[in-house]
């Protein structure tokens, strides 16, 4: 009895310690956008003029607005491009020789991926900017959008298809009503990892952005010139918030279940 508890008590201790490890780093950020000095800094005095300075800082708003926007298209574009593609193998087409040059952005440094594009933009003399960045976003997209959707369609029961179809449904019926609810809850849970990856990427946008173009990953790397400040630490709070706000509604049993 005494082993088993333990055993138990370390357990917890070994959960505690990883949730710290994780989350007081966080934490510790949160707390120091409430601090008069800038960072890093010691505690000073609290204060909200860290965050009076965000909500008047138009670049940095810029900024965040372009990645939001390249975010939100790339990963539209590529679940889209997805569907489609999932489309015509559910209509007979043969895909599986094609399939391996999506795997190349999961093997492929996202170095390598930026150059090579840089080069494509540049032999067909294709000017740096918006669109660039939306392809460039959208490619890496593909790479986890495929592999993942495809694997989820092989796995689908291929007796609800062809009752349908039995039935009357035309091809099109048959994916709209039938395949494409099956793999919502796999379009949804592939779309929001493209959009953290898009709307975090610092390499692609540096590459393929060009110099009348800036995301947010790239203002933060002109503010480290300068050294970094305390107005990020309140960006990082605000944003940390909105995605805890988000992920609580999601796992809100009514709205996952309209959702799902």
């Amino acid at each position: 009895m005494r082993g088993k508890a333990w055993g138990k008590c370390g357990g917890l201790l070994a959960v505690i310690l990883s949730y710290l490890f994780l989350y007081l780093p966080i934490l510790i950020l949160i707390i120091f956008s409430f601090n008069s000095r800038s960072f890093p800094s010691p505690w000073d005095e609290f204060t909200f003029k860290w965050y009076h300075e965000l909500f008047h800082s138009s670049e940095l708003w810029r900024s965040f607005t372009n990645s939001l926007f390249v975010a939100i298209l790339s990963t539209s574009l590529s679940l889209l491009l997805g569907i489609f593609l999932i489309f015509f193998r559910a209509q007979g087409g043969r895909i599986q020789k094609a399939l391996p040059l999506f795997y190349g952005n999961l093997i492929i440094p996202e170095t390598m991926l930026a150059i090579s594009l840089l080069s494509y933009f540049t032999l067909f003399k294709i000017e740096l900017g918006m669109p660039t960045l939306i392809v460039a976003h959208t490619v890496l997209g593909l790479g986890f959008v495929i592999p993942i959707l495809y694997t989820r369609y092989l796995q689908l029961d291929r007796r609800l298809t062809e009752a349908s179809e039995v039935l009357g449904a035309t091809p099109f019926q048959t994916f709209y009503k039938i395949t494409l609810p099956l793999l919502r809850p796999t379009l949804l849970a592939t779309g929001l990892l493209i959009f953290i990856l898009s709307f975090d990427d610092f390499i692609l946008s540096y590459f393929c952005a060009g110099t009348k173009i800036q995301t947010l990953s790239l203002y933060l790397l002109s503010m480290l010139r300068s050294g970094i400040s305390p107005v990020v630490n309140a960006l990082s709070a605000i944003l940390l918030i909105l995605s805890a706000v988000l992920v609580m509604l999601f796992f809100s049993p009514k709205i996952r279940t309209r959702i799902l």
